[in-house]
């Protein structure tokens, strides 16, 4: 039986020497006499016979049983490896994962938004009005749902430096909340056979917006690829009841592209709306990766030219950094302005879950003040709304929408 003991514990010296203990004499030796017991399991399961128990072994033990230095393993060993001398533990780092440790804080790092992304929390009690009134009209705002940053400066009419005042606006979504499109910067639920539209929605939306205490609202919707026409009529619907009911408000219609069926975007440019709004998103180069194939960046400019076919004030939407150049950027405004797009908004993208694609870039307020410039006084667009935490309905465009069709019904009334 000794015989044996003592085989299993020649083939197991590597081990022991390389054996990770717990640091300090004691921990050496409950880490030893752990190995022991091992040692002793097993012999005595092969003789069938029981052991008597083992004394752990000493320091001195180890030391007379450690191999030679050729013997020990190459420090290109791809785990952490622990020599036990008296007194002294050595640990080596463990060469195969040390880069990969470093890749995992540098994507933290780069992930990390900015200073200037950080924004406080919504207060006010004109905005605390209008939450009140929201949870009894039941209705679906983009501002909530989305958690957007610029939710308590739309709902105030004062801006968030005091210096102006605008109408209070919100965002409201249309034919329910489950896309028929999977676009990779979306966190929208998606669905090829989303839930039937709601019978009473156009009433009901109406009615709630026409109590609310807002001037200027947006209404929104997913891609409904589902219903014949996309959804148009239920948005021409909903914007001529707003209008019979409060005819004063503005309302901008935030559209999908009616999968470029252009008489479903006439019908609802003709229904009385105010301002006529498509996102083209990205630019050219990118559009395959960030959209879903059944859109593309000819589509999105044929609906703004057939939107302003029709007399309407036209708007779109770009994101930046998903790695997209500035000079890219650039050559899409002129694209946009060969469409006829009068508004324009600038925002950076942000990742709303690991799924989705990763942000490439984080642009700095300078850029977005730079490219504000250059929209409006270099492309020609009548109004650009810049910045980090820009969205395509912020309370900047609106408000100075607000005061263009106010302008421009005044001159056509001389």
């Amino acid at each position: 039986m000794k015989v044996t003991m003592l085989q299993s514990l020649s083939r197991l010296e590597a081990t022991t020497t390389t054996t990770t203990l717990c640091g300090g004499r004691r921990g050496r030796e409950r880490g030893v006499k752990r190995l022991v017991t091992r040692v002793s399991s097993s012999s005595a399961s092969s003789s069938r016979r029981p052991l008597r128990r083992l004394r752990a072994l000493s320091s001195a033990d180890i030391k007379e049983r450690s191999p030679s230095p050729s013997n020990k393993l190459d420090s290109s060993s791809s785990f952490s490896e622990t020599e036990v001398t008296t007194g002294e533990i050595l640990t080596r780092p463990k060469p195969k994962f040390e880069g990969l440790e470093k890749e995992k804080k540098k994507r933290k790092e780069k992930s990390r938004k900015p200073p200037w992304l950080r924004q406080k929390a919504p207060v006010g009690e004109e905005y605390e009005r209008l939450k009140e009134q929201l949870g009894g009209l039941k209705l679906a705002t983009v501002c909530e749902e989305a958690q957007c940053p610029n939710i308590g400066e739309c709902w105030s009419s004062t801006s968030a430096d005091g210096k102006s005042s605008h109408v209070a606006t919100a965002t409201v979504m249309l034919l329910g909340d489950t896309c028929t499109r999977g676009c990779r910067f979306c966190a929208v639920n998606t669905s090829q056979a989303p839930p039937a539209v709601d019978a009473d929605e156009v009433e009901n939306t109406a009615s709630a917006i026409a109590q609310w205490g807002v001037g200027y609202v947006v209404l929104t919707s997913v891609d409904r690829d589902d219903l014949e026409d996309g959804g148009s009529s239920h948005f021409a619907n909903t914007v001529r009841r707003i209008k019979e009911l409060k005819p004063s408000i503005l309302v901008e219609c935030l559209t999908p592209d009616f999968r470029g069926d252009m008489e479903a975007v006439k019908k609802l440019a003709r229904s009385g709306l105010d301002v006529y709004a498509h996102n083209i998103e990205t630019v050219a180069r990118l559009q395959k990766r960030v959209r879903d194939p059944r859109a593309n960046y000819k589509q999105s400019m044929d609906v703004l030219v057939a939107a302003k076919e029709c007399g309407v004030y036209t708007k779109s939407s770009i994101m930046l950094g998903l790695g997209e150049t500035i000079e890219e950027v650039k050559e899409t405004m002129h694209d946009l302005r060969d469409a006829g797009c009068d508004i324009l908004t600038l925002g950076q993208y942000l990742q709303p879950t690991p799924l989705h694609l990763s942000v490439v870039e984080f642009l700095t307020p300078e850029m977005f003040e730079e490219l504000k410039v250059y929209g409006e006084e270099v492309a020609g667009f009548r109004f650009v709304a810049s910045g980090p935490l820009v969205r395509s309905s912020y309370k900047a465009g609106e408000f100075f929408i607000e005061n263009m069709i106010k302008k421009d019904k005044q001159q056509q009334q001389l």
